[in-house]
């Protein structure tokens, strides 16, 4: 039972004012029901709510809707006192349990059912339906939907409907990216009139949103959204020279199409009758196959050329970058030490969310994952886009410990991929390279590629791999687009072609863009480390794995995790050995890849997963879930059997390579396992000091560290890239620098490796 348990014995208190003359009944939803002796309940389709003492018994019965105030009163005269009397309206009033009539407004022939639902919202039932009956509403089919059974709908709920003047109009379409929808929109904002978009063929009718003049969004808001997800479209779109969305055919049942009008009709109804709730701003959908309803949400995009700032993306790029106190949160030290928990950011930004209106269409289990590698899909991986096959790196994802981490993982990184993407409204300026001077950095200064490679450029690029594609030779003399980063340990701005800071849904030539550096975080610091961290990851793996030098096995169970003999467990029920490497190099930040190979078979079916971090436990942390994200692609139990990817690299990879064939992937006999105490790790409590020490770390090296911000004001989810020239990145990328010098001054070779003799298996992840 809900509601006040006994509304007697309290201090009286000022009622409402009301007109003494006004009728005062219980709202029309509720019905009272009375025990003798024990109390009243007032039943409704919400509840039930319990009224005891002398109000049950002697104000209660008083409350039918035939008494005005003034007669209330002089009936409880004797068994209440005044003050009792006014305390208890007061309070039943209070609880949203009475309705106040005007007997001169009251309309003959009211319906109390529509009372009763619009008193059980919220409203005044009686004055709510008498603002419906006054109202107007006009209904605008585009050309090809048929508005019979939306016009029936409305002539059985009683809706005036007319064709001028209305106060909403309800637009019916079968495609909600109709270019007919943009003038509709403008002539509504520019009238300052409401209107309902409803698509209500087809299987899953779409209710919503509703668009009011001087509120955000509009429908460029929203249709901005959808388009990112029917991308796919496009290419066939221009082959038919269609101006339009791709015509589907009409699947639906009579009763199907009945419910989608009439449900049009009710939220039509309902906001005429002045009814206001949250996901009247939302896209709401019908799966009539399973009767499933969801709610999508549509926020208001800022740099929206309709109704927003076009620049506004533009400028925040191109300011510079500084870095503020961040402490870090309680409980987020596992997760790498960041400003929010997983739980926070992941609460803070669900409404990213949708496969209609989201940035991020899902986040999902990872299909055929076993149960102790807890990882998530969240979309295609934008960053391969225009790139031919992306084999294992196809969908964005993310790991962790429990289903919570890994959602946020594969939120922050479908979020970094779509920040990254293109967009068109980057800062940017046309020139060459010569002619800017020292502020412009020569692309190749980070893309490292080495002159042997442009060379033969037609053989590296033959192998398919989007990963190993080698540019044309970057001309000094050619004007193309370059865009501002900042120079964290130089304090000034920088130029780096926009081509390689930003992926290109088109695929367009010239040096392209990865996602090395790329990073969301919970703030800006936040993302800035996480990037970071990632080019040390890189770079540390890249020295080990092109050079072949034997490393030192990581302990295990020095780190007394209790996570890791669940993870070990989890591989030895499918035939794997689990072992992890230290790849720490020069930089000292602890790095180590984690490896896990099949037992059972001559087949080893290897995958390895990397991790760098200030803690060598989350370090350890991270290179052990990566390497559970690729255990679905080995996971020959699916249906078919087979790898879960059909890119060459990598299958061939999982069928020939062995722990006898490729022998850098064991451990180093002659070097002392490494525990926790091997690093000398002392935390930090804020992430400004974490980004002061990254920053005089490069310095210290000679390197420089620059910083993009990519954050969408759509988005609010800080994105960074950031880039180190020199650092190296994991790909195939042979230019002379660190990949040839370090591992001798780090004492693991005596001489550099011959360019012919790097290892002729790139990576491929």
């Amino acid at each position: 039972m809900t509601g006040p348990s006994s509304l007697s014995g309290r201090t009286a208190a000022a009622a409402p004012r009301h007109d003494d003359a006004a009728l005062v009944g219980f709202r029309h939803h509720l019905r009272p029901a009375t025990v003798p002796g024990e109390a009243t309940y007032l039943v409704s389709r919400q509840g039930v709510t319990a009224v005891h003492g002398p109000l049950a018994e002697v104000l209660v019965p008083l409350l039918d809707g035939t008494r005005s105030l003034t007669q209330i009163r002089s009936a409880t005269a004797g068994a209440l006192t005044a003050e009792q009397t006014e305390e208890g309206l007061r309070l039943l009033g209070e609880a949203g349990l009475l309705r106040y009539t005007d007997p001169a407004t009251t309309v003959a022939g009211a319906d109390p059912v529509a009372e009763a639902y619009f008193d059980l919202a919220g409203l005044d039932g009686a004055r709510a339906a008498a603002g419906l009956e006054g109202s107007r509403l006009a209904i605008l089919p585009l050309a090809g939907v048929d508005a019979a059974p939306v016009l029936a709908a409305g002539a059985e709920s009683g809706l005036s409907v007319t064709d001028t003047g209305a106060d909403l109009t309800l637009v019916l379409c079968d495609d909600y990216l109709s270019p007919e929808l943009a003038w509709i929109d403008a002539e509504h904002r520019a009238a300052g009139r409401p209107w309902l978009l409803t698509k209500l063929c087809g299987y899953e009718p779409w209710i919503g949103p509703f668009f009011g003049p001087g509120e955000g969004p509009c429908w460029s808001c929203l249709a901005y959204r959808l388009e990112q997800h029917r991308g796919y479209e496009a290419p066939l779109q221009q082959a038919l020279g269609l101006d339009r969305p791709l015509a589907r055919p009409t699947a639906s049942l009579s009763a199907g199409r009945v419910l989608a009008a009439h449900s049009a009709v009710l939220e039509a109804a309902k906001w005429l009758a002045g009814l206001r709730y949250a996901d009247q701003g939302a896209v709401r959908t019908v799966d009539t196959l399973t009767l499933r309803t969801r709610v999508h949400t549509v926020t208001r995009i800022p740099q929206c050329p309709s109704c927003g700032e076009p620049g506004l993306a533009g400028r925040r790029a191109g300011r510079p970058f500084v870095a503020v106190s961040r402490p870090k949160a309680a409980g987020a030290g596992g997760n790498g030490h960041r400003a929010l928990t997983p739980d926070q950011l992941l609460r803070r930004h669900a409404h990213l969310v949708s496969p209609i209106t989201g940035i991020v269409p899902h986040l999902e289990p990872s299909p055929g994952a076993p149960e102790f590698a807890t990882t998530y899909v969240s979309g295609h991986n934008l960053a391969m886009r225009g790139r031919g096959g992306a084999g294992l790196r196809a969908q964005s994802g993310g790991k962790g410990l429990t289903d919570t981490e890994a959602k946020t993982s594969a939120l922050c990184e479908a979020v970094e991929r779509y920040c990254g993407t293109r967009h068109g409204d980057e800062p940017v300026v046309v020139d060459t390279l010569r002619a800017l001077g020292d502020q412009a950095i020569h692309p190749n200064a980070c893309q490292l590629f080495a002159q042997a490679q442009f060379a033969d450029r037609a053989r590296w690029n033959r192998s398919g791999s989007p990963f190993h594609h080698v540019p044309e030779p970057f001309e000094a003399d050619r004007p193309v687009e370059w865009t501002p980063v900042w120079s964290m340990t130089a304090q000034r701005p920088r130029l780096l072609p926009t081509s390689m800071l930003y992926y290109s849904p088109t695929g367009a030539g010239g040096p392209y863009a990865d996602s090395n550096g790329n990073a969301a975080g919970s703030s800006l610091e936040d993302a800035l480390l996480q990037g970071f961290l990632e080019l040390v990851e890189r770079d540390a793996v890249a020295l080990w794995w092109y050079n072949r030098t034997r490393q030192p096995a990581v302990d295990l169970e020095g780190f007394g995790e209790p996570y890791i003999a669940r993870l070990r467990e989890g591989h030895h029920r499918l035939g794997r050995e689990l072992w992890a490497l230290d790849l720490t190099a020069d930089l000292g930040i602890p790095t180590m890849v984690a490896l896990s190979r099949r037992t059972d078979g001559p087949a080893e079916d290897i995958v390895f997963g990397f991790g760098a971090h200030f803690d060598p436990a989350i370090a350890l942390r991270r290179a052990l879930t990566e390497a559970g994200q690729l255990l679905p692609a080995v996971n020959r139990d699916r249906p078919g059997g087979g790898y879960g990817v059909s890119d060459p690299l990598p299958v061939r990879w999982w069928q020939q390579a062995t722990l006898a064939n490729q022998p850098y992937l064991a451990p180093d006999p002659a070097a002392a396992p490494r525990t926790p105490a091997s690093w000398s790790y002392v935390p930090r409590g804020d992430l400004l000091d974490d980004v002061t020490a990254v920053t005089d770390l490069v310095a210290s090296m000679g390197l420089e560290l620059l910083v993009l911000d990519q954050t969408r004001p759509d988005v609010e989810l800080p994105v960074v890239k950031v880039i180190v020239p020199g650092l190296r990145h994991f790909w195939a990328r042979y230019a002379p620098g660190r990949l040839f010098d370090t591992p001798v001054a780090l004492g693991r070779l005596a001489a550099p490796t011959a360019y012919e003799q790097l290892n002729p298996i790139p990576l491929f992840v």
